[in-house]
């Protein structure tokens, strides 16, 4: 796929490494820093969140007036300064609760604005037959980073701190910004014309793109919003040693690195998106049944390994998909509102499942999403006009 999107994808996988060895560190540094209890934990995470979405919302029309790969260094950089601040603010002695927000806020909605103009970028730079493998490219490093980044972070910050791997993490995205900017490729990507940016506010999605959104940012919003109840369950109800936790979420993660290589080979695309899609929601509510010891852990992995593959194999033809029915003179914009929205539904969820956890237990707002979940898959029906549905191979 040439030069271009190699030092693209090196930059990307910089960036994503740089970011799960910074994993946690945010909550390791307000616990150790500000004594912060569970409450301003879950406020961090959960209005950093929402605040940074909700930014980035007025962030789409200047996305979509601008050279992408202009955003991307850009993006790279405000994450970079951002992040930097704080070690900084740390050694000089006036780091506080409140910079940790700004900072988790900025760095939200400058990652929206960039996955969007990577992803408008990547239909400029790659031929319509590559996109496919591009993506699955993309969704491989990603796991592989979540699989390692975590393990990897979790012992540098017990040697060094979460303060120096918050460093790490800035300097991987200003090491993403030289890799972008070496890039020499998409000699037809530019900025678009303010007319034709007003032009996009009248775009809307076709009906199978709607099903697909609402489907997606449905099932993300009750998977992660789980995520903080499973720790406490496992950590605190079940007593599961960390490295148990560990091992029981990063080891899954090979799957979504097999599922990713898999997507290469599919033929019909549209029919295993639907597939997958239904796939993926089935297994999560087998989690409120997590019993103790050896047989909790098997359970958790074997759950989390179905999921995780599933998701391997749906990200990059959902991506795909999305590259391929959005005009390009509408995609920063669209794809920008999509992940601002993703976002904001996670927030909101994750705030919403730690109420209804303090309501009832844990076990039943892990089952209640679980539920939920069963109610998402795909119903969409085939049209003539589907690109999935025209020879289906690739």
């Amino acid at each position: 796929m040439g030069r271009s999107f190699r030092r693209l994808w090196s930059a990307f996988a910089i960036s994503t490494a740089g970011t799960w060895l910074g994993f946690g560190a945010f909550p390791l540094i307000a616990i150790r820093v500000f004594h912060s209890g569970p409450a301003a934990i879950s406020a961090l995470a959960a209005a950093s969140t929402a605040a940074g979405a909700v930014l980035a919302m007025p962030l789409g029309p200047w996305v979509e007036a601008r050279r992408k790969r202009t955003v991307m260094i850009a993006a790279d950089v405000l994450r970079f300064a951002a992040l930097v601040s704080v070690p900084l603010g740390y050694a000089a002695g006036w780091l506080t609760f409140l910079q940790l927000i700004v900072v988790s806020t900025v760095s939200t909605a400058a990652s929206i604005a960039f996955t969007a103009a990577s992803d408008a970028y990547l239909k400029d730079l790659v031929a319509p037959d590559h996109l496919l493998r591009a993506n699955a490219r993309f969704e491989s490093t990603a796991w592989t980073a979540i699989a390692i980044g975590p393990a990897l972070g979790g012992a540098a910050i017990g040697l060094f701190g979460p303060v120096v791997t918050v460093a790490a993490n800035a300097c991987g995205f200003l090491l993403s910004a030289a890799g972008i900017a070496a890039i020499r490729g998409g000699a037809s990507e530019g900025a678009i014309r303010k007319a034709d940016v007003r032009e996009a506010d009248r775009y809307t999605m076709d009906r199978d793109l709607r099903t697909l959104f609402l489907n997606t940012v449905t099932v993300n919003a009750l998977v992660l919003a789980t995520e903080p109840l499973l720790a406490v369950l496992l950590l605190g109800d079940l007593g599961w040693p960390p490295w148990q936790y560990g091992l029981a979420f990063g080891l899954p993660c090979v799957g979504g690195l097999l599922g990713a290589r898999l997507t290469q080979r599919v033929r019909h695309r549209r029919r295993t998106l639907r597939t997958v899609g239904v796939l993926r929601a089935l297994w999560p509510i087998g989690l409120a049944f997590t019993m103790p010891g050896t047989p909790g852990v098997i359970l958790v992995i074997a759950i989390e390994f179905a999921v995780i593959t599933c998701f391997g194999v749906y990200n990059p033809l959902l991506a795909t998909e999305r590259l391929e029915r959005i005009p390009a003179d509408h995609l920063g914009r669209v794809l920008v509102r999509w992940n601002a929205v993703n976002s904001a539904v996670v927030a909101v969820c994750t705030a919403l499942w730690g109420v209804l956890a303090a309501l009832t237990t844990t076990r039943v707002a892990i089952g209640a999403a679980g539920a939920l979940l069963l109610l998402t898959p795909i119903r969409g029906r085939r049209r003539p006009d589907d690109p999935g549905c025209r020879n289906g191979a690739r």
